[in-house]
């Protein structure tokens, strides 16, 4: 089978990824085999061919918004049958066992392992995954509307209800890319108000078309005291600002698992007045289920940008230079 391998991480103009031929993987004793048709591409993508997150293995496979059929099951796995569609997300695996898991935090498992950095993921024709951790996708969604789900809409889900935003509150949304025009969907249709601070002239114009109430540059004060926000741009240097607009008793919850230095802040004008920063770290399975039954009801639709599979380095460099408007997805059984 074709597959795209992290040769060596470096920036991604150097090539990092590889395109090989690789075996077509046996699933284990409660995995099963997924023929993928599409897999979105995510940030963090491009965080592991880069190099900016440690290397977890060795010319892994990446990706981890995938979209499938079952068409093997290994020993044991009895939850899905040959033909189910299914999505496999970031969260690939947890030990079920730890304080965290028991109390429902498996996201934050010490054993946790990951589609797309620990195991191989969906930059492949086929992939395999521990039935425990897939989502049955409901049919309404098409592949390439669920495959942003599955990171993009599940992490910046769980980014909006950290927030802790009140009914009808004002939300400000730093970064305008895959995950946060799906998250201001959400937030607008729970009837907060909405309000983004991005630097590319496209995703503004985006926002504006999603119904946000004010559109303006990174850095620029919104108008109004925001009652929450959420950081999706891996950019440390937008903590202050996004502080400093919040209302007293705001959170800004930072949505990406990868983050560049935050700058020296000032208590008095970013913190004090019980203002809250905090990160958000992976999902739980009970989040996804809960965004997949949501999604569709609210009318939440990704903005989507087709990628062949060949094209998936492209697809990465066109990530990292903000040409993307909403989420890239490629497309890998191409006669789907």
């Amino acid at each position: 089978m074709r597959a795209w391998q992290v040769a060596r991480p470096a920036p991604i103009d150097e090539h990092p990824l590889e395109l090989v031929d690789l075996p077509v993987p046996e699933p284990g004793p409660g995995q099963v085999r997924i023929r993928v048709h599409a897999c979105g591409v995510c940030r963090t993508d491009l965080h592991v061919a880069e190099g900016d997150l440690d290397v977890h293995r060795e010319r892994v496979v990446p990706g981890h918004e995938v979209v499938g059929v079952v068409e093997r099951l290994g020993p044991g796995a009895t939850r899905f049958a040959p033909g189910d569609r299914v999505g496999v997300a970031w969260l690939a695996g947890t030990c079920g066992a730890c304080r965290f898991c028991r109390r429902g935090a498996e996201n934050l498992c010490p054993a946790a392992v990951f589609t797309g950095w620990d195991r191989d993921g969906g930059y492949a024709e086929a992939t395999v995954a521990d039935e425990r951790y897939l989502y049955r996708l409901p049919e309404e969604l098409s592949d390439h509307q669920a495959a942003p789900l599955l990171c993009a809409g599940i992490i910046g889900y769980r980014a909006l209800r950290a927030t802790r935003l009140p009914p009808g509150g004002r939300l400000g949304i730093y970064g305008f890319g895959g995950s946060a025009h799906l998250t201001a969907q959400i937030a607008l249709a729970e009837g907060a108000e909405v309000y983004v601070a991005t630097r590319s002239a496209a995703a503004r114009t985006l926002a504006t078309r999603l119904g946000a109430s004010w559109v303006g540059g990174a850095t620029e004060p919104p108008p109004d005291p925001l009652d929450a926000a959420v950081l999706f741009a891996p950019a440390g240097e937008l903590v202050p600002a996004a502080l400093a607009a919040l209302d007293r008793g705001g959170t800004l919850a930072i949505a990406g698992i990868h983050l560049s230095d935050i700058p020296p802040l000032r208590y008095a004008t970013h913190l004090f007045e019980e203002r809250t920063l905090r990160s958000v770290t992976a999902n739980t399975r009970a989040d996804g289920e809960e965004l997949l039954r949501l999604a569709p009801r609210l009318g939440v639709t990704a903005t989507t940008t087709p990628y062949p599979f060949a094209e998936a380095d492209a697809a990465l460099r066109d990530l990292a230079g903000d040409r993307l408007v909403g989420a890239a997805v490629l497309q890998v059984d191409e006669s789907e």
